[in-house]
């Protein structure tokens, strides 16, 4: 399957910087995050992966590792596309156009239909951080497999911070899954 010049299975070496969440990242003094009563606004990946964790609070999946995503070629900033009903997610790098699927997207992509997403300011460049939440065992521990796929977008232009986009992925491990991002 080919899509936008994204072959399924094609490999990217592409920098992860993962991170698991821990509860004291919502005190940190750096954060700022900015709600003008409508939307929230931050300045880097640490505000978007706060406001992602809210959000995963509120859906009773709350994230519990994270991965900010960079291109090979370096950088941080990409246009964003995605179906959350089929489990889809592409991103194209702002710099040298490369095109990836997102996590195990490649294996859905034939159902996808795909929407690009553009922020309420009108820019559609974006720094993208992933996240999962995981299965818990028996004893509360966290399991290695991946229940729930959240991917948030911090507006290159603006700030404005938000998941983008999240949908169930029965996925065999967390760290192979946020590798593929």
């Amino acid at each position: 399957m080919e899509l936008d010049g994204i072959r399924a299975g094609e490999d990217d070496p592409t920098f992860l910087s993962m991170c698991p969440f821990a509860p004291t990242m919502l005190l940190r003094d750096d954060i700022m995050l900015r709600d003008d009563g409508d939307y929230t606004y931050g300045d880097d990946h640490a505000d978007l992966r706060i406001e992602m964790a809210n959000y995963g609070l509120s859906t009773g999946y709350p994230i519990d590792s994270f991965v900010d995503i960079r291109c090979a070629c370096g950088s941080d900033g990409f246009e964003f596309h995605s179906d959350e009903e089929a489990g889809v997610a592409v991103r194209r790098c702002g710099s040298c156009r490369h095109e990836r699927f997102m996590a195990d997207s490649a294996g859905f992509a034939e159902e996808a239909k795909l929407t690009s997403h553009v922020c309420i300011c009108g820019s559609s460049h974006f720094q993208l951080t992933a996240g999962v939440h995981r299965y818990r065992r028996d004893d509360d521990s966290l399991a290695e497999e991946v229940r729930w796929t959240y991917i948030g977008c911090r507006c290159a232009s603006c700030g404005l911070v938000g998941c983008y986009a999240d949908w169930k992925c029965e996925h065999g491990n967390y760290e192979t899954l946020l590798r593929l991002m």
